[in-house]
């Protein structure tokens, strides 16, 4: 399916999900409004309302986080059962929050009522799904009808995904040969035509749109072809698989009027990013106001405790390698740089410098280490924009230096307070698995996960699980 028509399903989903939950919340209200019990049970209308709205906000939020869309109509219906669980369980117990937060008396059977019947709705539809969505592409959406021009392996790979499309509306006709003299015959059982007569074709048939799927050096000999689409108001798409960037989003870009096909290895909508950014500066403010006298009295215990600053500085590596000056509370002695290179037999990493049990820590900076405390002064390179909350966690230069080509990418995410190889074992990890999981992070990065790393960082620092 293109990815366009899969924002469309899962904006479908969304919506689906409004209205079984605000159908759960009538069935739930009307049954516990029934049920026989000592208390009468009602709602004012501004806190129905209130209730009502929460829910059906939650749900598809809940949903995106989850990526519960993103397979609902292929998923295993025990993946659907489970996620449809995780969704109402979570749901619920936010309205449960919601509810103590306003200091609401709302009835706790009528909130387990609310889950069960959200879960069973949610299963009902979402194990229906599919034929849902052939349905709506029967009756409410025309068949798309899709030609290629190539008759090579991509082509014929490409091919296969467009027939493995057809629930979503798409209808391969077939193949245009990219060499005119090609006789018409078939492949994969599907015609081929030849191009020279393309245009005849279009006059006789419905051509919703053409995808080029040929190698670089035969788009110029094509050009032709792709104008006489072009007058025909055909729409044309060329399959740039051909380019060796493997880990690359691409996308078309102006710069005024000239065209740039623009290759990302790292995120790139510059609406996200800057939600992220946003987030970052509103919760950088928020933790530095709140911890402000905490942290004035860490740097007393550390000037108390042992000589030197309190605030240990250090040139880091930020987005796309640019250097900036890193805050730590300082949890070593003065002198723990220079004793570096006579420890170095005890390092375990395999390029950043870790020892277990570094005999340089100090003895409030052994705690401070433990409960990630000594990080906090990083909210201040957030606020200044050198780091984000969630990303890869800045390495030193000399760390850069030994880097394989490879790892280099995790310098195009501004790096973070926190990250995804946090929480799956911090210190405890080995070099190459670090920079796994940053590629796994930059490949996969949502301000949902995002969130979810967050969310999941704190009880891991407050357990102090995994810090040397």
């Amino acid at each position: 399916m293109f990815s366009r028509s899969h924002r469309k399903v899962k904006l479908l989903f969304a919506l689906a999900d409004v209205v079984v939950v605000a159908l759960a919340f009538a069935a739930a209200y009307e049954s516990r409004e029934l049920l026989p019990l000592e208390r009468v049970f009602y709602f004012l209308p501004p806190v129905k309302s209130l209730l009502l709205g929460a829910c059906v906000l939650a749900w598809p939020v809940l949903g995106y986080w989850l990526q519960v869309y993103d397979r609902l109509d292929s998923a295993h219906p025990r993946v659907i059962l489970r996620d449809s669980f995780k969704q109402s369980l979570l749901g619920t117990a936010a309205l449960v929050f919601l509810q103590y937060l306003l200091r609401l008396d709302v009835s706790r059977l009528f909130m387990a009522l609310l889950a069960v019947y959200s879960w069973v709705l949610l299963c009902l539809f979402r194990l229906n799904a599919g034929r849902v969505v052939g349905w709506i592409r029967r009756e409410f959406g025309a068949p798309h009808f899709v030609l290629l021009v190539g008759t090579g392996q991509r082509a014929q790979r490409l091919a296969e995904s467009l027939v493995r499309s057809a629930r979503y509306g798409i209808r391969f006709v077939g193949f245009l040969a990219d060499h005119s003299d090609q006789p018409a015959s078939r492949l994969q059982d599907h015609p081929v035509y030849p191009l020279a007569g393309l245009q005849n074709l279009l006059e006789k048939h419905i051509i919703d749109e053409i995808i080029f799927a040929v190698d670089s050096d035969r788009l110029r000999q094509l050009e032709d072809i792709l104008l006489l689409c072009d007058e025909d108001g055909v729409r044309t798409r060329v399959a740039v698989d051909f380019f060796p960037h493997v880990n690359s989003d691409v996308y078309l870009d102006r710069l005024e009027t000239v065209p740039l096909l623009t290759f990302s290895a790292a995120p790139h909508d510059e609406i996200l990013l800057f939600l992220k950014r946003a987030t970052d500066v509103m919760l950088a403010i928020a933790s530095l106001v709140l911890l402000a006298p905490i942290m004035g009295a860490i740097v007393l215990l550390i000037k108390v405790t042992s000589p030197g600053p309190a605030i240990f500085r250090q040139i880091r590596c930020g987005l796309n390698g640019r250097r900036f000056t890193f805050y730590k509370f300082r949890s070593m002695v003065q002198n723990a740089e220079e004793l570096k290179q006579s420890l170095q037999h005890l390092n375990k990493k395999q390029i950043a410098f870790k020892i277990p049990n570094d005999p340089r820590l100090t003895g409030i900076g052994r705690w401070l280490r433990r409960f990630s405390i000594d990080e906090w002064p990083q909210l201040w390179n957030v606020l200044k924009g050198d780091m984000s909350l969630v990303g890869p966690r800045p390495a030193v230069p000399e760390e850069v230096e030994h880097y394989k080509r490879w790892q280099r990418r995790r310098l195009r995410m501004r790096p973070g307070l926190t990250c995804l190889w946090a929480l799956e074992g911090r210190d405890h990890l080995d070099f190459e698995t670090w920079m796994r999981k940053d590629m796994e992070y930059i490949d996969n990065w949502s301000l949902a996960l995002d969130w979810k790393i967050i969310l999941r960082t704190i009880p891991r620092v407050l357990s102090g699980r995994g810090a040397h």
